[in-house]
Formats: structure tokens, sequence, C-alpha cells
């Protein structure tokens, strides 16, 4: 089995231990991960992430221990997240309808991306994204992101997202059916009571963003549709599930969880955890 890992990040801002905990647990089984960013510039972790003092306000308590911010510190420092993939450049931008050559350029783009995506999915056994408030700005509504979720997804090769990364999945469909490709499944993801109402801020930016601009509990529960469920797991200290090829965790305390259970699907064929 290739034991490479696709990981895509936000250019403004991931939550530390959403990386640390996938990225620890699948070095230590072996896999090599290879990390991504929308326009390709390098990624660094949400200031609050490093900050052991760092009050989470929805839970009221500091979800970043005096370990882990030295470990996310050592990662955003050292040169591991230098150069990253460029998803603008892997993959093709979807013409615009108002074309004047829309059907040929359509042609064009999917004759293109079904390349791409042929070789992405041969090199990577798994893809992983990244969670923090910074994939609502670059990945939530990225057609690139949408792609290459719909590719591994066409290739059963499993796909683990974390906290706001989940919601890349429920935007992620095929564009003639335009249902989200988690209808009927299983998910779990930010809560409303973990949800800020003030302070959800991005790297990059010059202004407050307030509360998230989207509830993901509400999302998630439309996406899923009535045969599909949503898990918000309010009062358990973990949530993760899996219902393949989907490996869900719901905010930081679930990374390392995240990862175990990308593992246990990649090398022990796991289809269904958490529900």
């Amino acid at each position: 089995m290739v034991k490479k890992i696709f990981c895509v990040l936000s250019e403004f801002g991931y939550w530390g231990e959403e990386l640390i905990g996938p990225l620890e647990t699948l070095e230590k089984a072996d896999y090599k991960v290879t990390f991504a960013t929308p326009k390709g510039r390098r990624p660094h972790a949400l200031p609050p992430s490093m900050d052991p003092a760092y009050v989470d306000p929805p839970l009221g308590k500091p979800v970043t221990s005096a370990e882990m911010a030295a470990k996310v510190k050592t990662v955003d420092a050292s040169a591991k997240l230098d150069n990253p993939l460029n998803l603008s450049q892997l993959l093709p931008e979807r013409p615009y309808p108002s074309s004047a050559t829309f059907i040929r350029d359509f042609e064009t783009y999917n004759n293109a991306l079904d390349a791409a995506i042929e070789k992405i999915t041969g090199e990577y056994a798994a893809l992983l994204l990244v969670g923090g408030s910074g994939p609502q700005v670059d990945m939530v509504n990225n057609q690139r992101v949408h792609d290459l979720i719909l590719g591994f997804n066409r290739a059963g090769k499993p796909i683990a997202a974390e906290c706001y990364g989940v919601a890349c999945l429920a935007f992620a469909r095929d564009y003639h059916i335009r249902k989200s490709i988690l209808l009927g499944k299983h998910v779990t993801g930010h809560p409303l009571e973990y949800d800020y109402k003030d302070g959800n801020g991005f790297l990059g930016v010059d202004f407050n963003m307030g509360p998230p601009p989207y509830p993901l509990e509400f999302i998630l529960r439309d996406a899923v549709g009535p045969e599909g469920q949503f898990h918000g797991n309010v009062g358990r200290q973990i949530s993760a599930v899996v219902d393949y090829p989907f490996i869900t965790g719901r905010s930081t305390a679930d990374s390392y969880k995240t990862g175990e259970l990308l593992v246990a699907a990649l090398e022990k064929g796991l289809k269904r955890y958490g529900w």
C-alpha cells in the first residue's frame, strides 16, 4: 500500500493540535504526509493554538497544554511546512458558464481534472483536511478542494476532516447532481455549543470576524439529510466518527483520535465507528 497522505491546510490559520494530532499518529505508523495549500503559500498555526493560557470561550477552559503548545511552535518554526503544494497549480479551475466557449472549456476542464485526480489518488492513500478557523476563508467554498474530495471519494480512499474542515465535505458535490456527498452519512463536527460569539479570527486580515460566518452544525445536519445523522456528542470529551470513506473529528480534543481512526481505516479496513 502507498504510505503517503495528502494534507490540505488553510493559508489563513490552522489550529495547531488539529495538525499535530493526526500528523504524529500518521508518522508513527510510517506514513509520509505531503502538505498543500490553496495558493501555495506557507500555512501557519493560529496564535491561540500555541498559547496554553488561552481560554476557549465556549468551553470555558484552556484547550492547549504546555506540551502541545511547544510541539506546535516547533513545527511552525521549522521548515516542515515550507513550500507546500499549490492546489491552484495542481488542479484546473472550472470555467464560468457565461464563457462564450463554455462547452469546450468545460470539456477541457474535466479532461484536465480527471488526469490530475488520477495522478494524485494514485500517489496518495488518503486525504486529510486540517481544521481551525482558517478553512472557513479559503477551503470550505473552494472548488479545487471540492474536486480533490470528490476524487478521493470516487477512488474509494479515506477522507479525514477536522473541525471546520468538515464543512468542506458538506459542500463537495457532483457538478450535475449537486447533492452533498455526506447525504445519508454519519458525521461529527463543531456543534452550536462550541461556536464562538466573538473573536473567530483569521491570520492575514485586519478585522474581527466576530462569530463564525455560519453554524457548522446546521450545515452538517442539512448535508447528511434525513437518512444520515450529525453527532455533536456535547458533554463527551471525544467525538470522532467513521462512516467510510469519511473520518470526521469534532474539534481540537479529537485530533489524535481522528488520526488513529484514519490509520485504522487504512490498515485494518475500519468502516464504521462512533455511531
